[in-house]
């Protein structure tokens, strides 16, 4: 079966947690489901552990949609890098707006992970450390102009 490449993390993710065998069953039997964002619409997801991966994609009025859909007993996951911002310029994020419209929301905890937290190879370690004193001696640079 063929599956959206852009979906091949989520399931790469998900074998290596549970194997594939138990991945499709848990599909199969609707335990788990996968949806486009853009399907969310209209729904309410009760008892549901949600999780909204890549969320720095989002727009803001996409992520409020996302948020509303949460129903009772249930949770949500919101994971997004905001330094990979893919959205078309002039484009704010939906995961940002989210920080600053939900912080000091009781029952809304914000986690920040850094290079430290990464585990991939030790290498993409010193090349996220690489990249943001780039980033802060730029931002160095235009602030001396």
């Amino acid at each position: 079966e063929k599956v959206n490449p852009y979906l091949r993390p989520l399931y790469d993710s998900l074998y290596d947690a549970l194997g594939m065998d138990k991945v499709e069953k848990y599909l199969e039997r609707t335990v788990i489901e996968i949806a486009p964002l853009a399907y969310m619409r209209g729904r309410t997801l009760d008892d549901a552990f949600i999780i909204l991966d890549e969320a720095q994609n989002t727009t803001p009025e996409q992520m409020k949609m996302f948020l509303t859909r949460i129903g009772f007993d249930s949770k949500a996951v919101i994971t997004g890098d905001v330094t990979q911002v893919d959205l078309p310029k002039g484009q704010y994020s939906g995961l940002l707006e989210a920080q600053e419209v939900l912080k000091g929301l009781s029952g809304i905890s914000f986690q920040y992970l850094t290079e430290a937290d990464v585990v991939r190879h030790p290498l993409v370690q010193e090349i996220i450390k690489a990249y943001e004193q780039f980033e802060q001696s730029k931002g160095a640079h235009r602030q001396e102009r």
